[in-house]
């Protein structure tokens, strides 16, 4: 397969970027192409070359990107305007469907970004318990707060509970006010919380850690030791909302937090994001219920109505019989063809993940944490992108985001592209 054929015009965009922009990037996606426009589930460079998606905006396009119903509901909100700084009744129906689907949402706080909503789910659970520390998972990623940003790509893990920084710029104490626990090790976990639950204000958790599923019986115990503590649990579910299941991964694996925290596929592709939970926390952010321990949240864009009407046209269409049955067939059959090509291959590779988010490490070892990630072979998945990438199929430096839009000529022409890049690996 040919590279890439890439224009001047698409060569100049890079130039400007790299001007202008730290890195020549928004610092995201590290492939370099600039993309200009995509439809269902695929999109184009600035070079007209065409790629079937799996990278979806980082998740948000579950339903393809320029789906003509969410298109259609946010031209017809532009012409009444684009935010108000106040209630407006798309929201408020936005929350109504939230509190209606998700198990553990009593009441609704919206915000822009994932990383303000677990920012501001932390600081919930710390007014309602009265303490600071926040336990959270090795390899967990909740945004790119301080908070967030410890021990979620540390190169050199240490002893547990001790976080360390993932970035400069963030403030020695704040070392001290997380404690770190492995994920799908339910057994150090609860000896970390017992020893410390005095001093717990919450312990926050992606339900599936980036792409590892929670081993039988984890999330149950995990709601088990913190109820018996009377910890607040929260459900970082930015990405696995409304993906894994109408209700969340708190519905498709059955068990319900206090807190949750939702994003990406609920605003159809625009800028929102929400803290959700139980009455008694979520008081909080009410002036006139907490005086004494209130949290003020205030933001531009939150619940704007623009992201409301596109969130609750993304939801409609979800709703219709038989969505999630096809998305889960379609990325079953990409696991299942992907890890048949690879064990054909005699290449020690393991495909890891649910149906609709997985990717591959190569590596023969079992992925239950992020410690066992750190053993698999990442130049040979860079390759493995790399080869994906001049057969015309686009992913991110990990995840297939698989989406509804991706309908089975995609899918056929994948597993084409899996083969011919399996292929290559070999030789």
């Amino acid at each position: 397969m040919p590279e890439r054929q890439i224009t001047d015009q698409e060569r100049n965009i890079a130039e400007r970027a790299r001007k202008v922009l730290p890195g020549g990037s928004l610092g995201n996606i590290g492939t370099g192409i600039v993309i200009a426009d995509g439809k269902a589930g695929r999109v184009r460079d600035a070079s007209g070359n065409e790629y079937i998606d799996y990278l979806m905006g980082s998740g948000p396009m579950l339903i393809g990107h320029a789906h003509p119903e969410v298109i259609a509901a946010v031209h017809q909100q532009l012409d009444k305007g684009t935010t108000f700084f106040a209630n407006n009744e798309h929201a408020i129906e936005l929350a109504e469907e939230i509190v209606s689907a998700v198990a553990c949402a009593d009441k609704v706080r919206f915000t822009s970004s994932g990383t303000e909503a677990t920012l501001f789910a932390m600081r919930a659970a710390r007014a309602f318990r009265k303490r600071d520390k926040i336990l959270k998972f090795e390899g967990g990623y909740h945004g790119m707060h301080d908070y967030a940003l410890m021990s979620m790509i540390t190169t050199n893990p240490v002893d547990y509970p001790q976080a360390t920084p993932d970035s400069a710029g963030i403030p020695k104490s704040i070392e001290n006010e997380m404690l770190i626990a492995p994920f799908n090790d339910l057994e150090t976990t609860t000896a970390i919380i017992e020893k410390y639950h005095d001093e717990l204000a919450a312990v926050i958790v992606e339900p599936f850690q980036r792409l590892i599923p929670p081993k039988q019986g984890f999330l149950q115990g995990l709601r088990e030791v913190t109820d018996q503590y009377e910890i607040p649990l929260i459900f970082d579910e930015i990405v696995t909302g409304f993906r894994f299941a109408y209700g969340g991964a708190q519905e498709f694996y059955g068990v319900t937090p206090d807190l949750c925290t939702m994003g990406k596929v609920m605003a159809g592709g625009f800028p929102l994001a929400l803290v959700a939970g139980k009455d008694e926390i979520m008081a909080h952010f009410d002036r006139d219920a907490e005086p004494d321990a209130f949290i003020p949240q205030i933001g531009t864009l939150s619940g704007n109505p623009i992201a409301a009407v596109a969130g609750l046209a993304t939801l409609k269409i979800l709703k219709r019989p038989g969505t999630y049955e096809r998305l889960f067939a379609s990325g079953q059959t990409l696991k299942d063809e992907l890890q048949r090509l690879m064990n054909e291959a005699e290449i020690p590779a393991t495909v890891v993940g649910e149906s609709p988010l997985f990717d591959v490490f190569f590596t023969d070892e079992e992925i239950t944490d992020y410690r066992s990630t750190l053993r698999a072979d990442k130049a040979m998945l860079t390759r493995f992108n790399a080869l994906l990438l001049e057969e015309e199929v686009l992913k991110g430096d990990t995840k297939f985001y698989v989406s509804v839009a991706h309908d089975q000529a995609d899918i056929q022409k994948t597993i084409d592209a899996f083969s011919s890049a399996v292929q290559r690996l070999k030789g």
